[in-house]
């Protein structure tokens, strides 16, 4: 079965069942049998990758495996060098040590689709998009060492792990790759 790429929307869990009724992976992945290498949380967004496949799910997803995620970000405030460095340099949070591969602000992303519901606008407080990399993955890492920045987080889209991007996947669509190639992909 192929190793499949699914721009997740906001408000969607990362699970095919929800007893409390939330949108999940079911309404929108019609392949059964297929299961996500990694995480991404209910309130962030991008993407997702899928697979049957136990070993390439756990080389995508095991900390070990250090593939890059990297992550847009839409944070509050405006950043400076020193909170980049921050970033970079890494951070001591509840969990233990997190440091970011790089972090660079940028300008929002081209293309960029219209989150639903949108990030609430607010005239007297600047915002900023940021390009981060982590090769980690920990429960909402790159919001947690946001915050520890002094800039928190307002959206988070991921758009590349290791060698794998959004490219033009919209909101909800899939994209397929045969197994294999997948394998070679990352294998270089």
């Amino acid at each position: 079965m192929p190793l499949i790429l699914l721009n997740k929307p906001h408000h969607v869990l990362c699970q095919f069942t929800d007893p409390q009724g939330r949108a999940t992976l079911a309404d929108l992945v019609p392949i059964k049998g297929v299961y996500p290498a990694g995480r991404l949380d209910y309130d962030s967004e991008g993407l997702l990758l899928l697979t049957d496949d136990g070993k390439l799910q756990a080389r995508i997803s095991q900390p070990a495996s250090k593939l890059d995620k990297h992550y847009w970000v839409q944070v509050e405030g405006t950043a400076s060098e020193d909170q980049l460095a921050q970033l970079c340099a890494g951070l001591t949070l509840k969990d233990g040590h997190a440091q970011a591969q790089s972090a660079r602000a940028i300008s929002a992303p081209p293309g960029l689709w219209p989150r639903v519901p949108p990030v609430r606008d607010r005239k007297t407080v600047a915002d900023c998009w940021l390009d981060i990399s982590i090769d980690e993955g920990r429960n909402r890492q790159v919001r947690r060492m946001t915050a520890a920045v002094g800039l928190p987080t307002l959206r988070l889209i991921r758009h590349r792990i290791g060698p794998w991007s959004l490219a033009n996947l919209q909101p909800r669509e899939t994209r397929s790759i045969p197994t294999k190639t997948a394998w070679g992909q990352i294998m270089l």
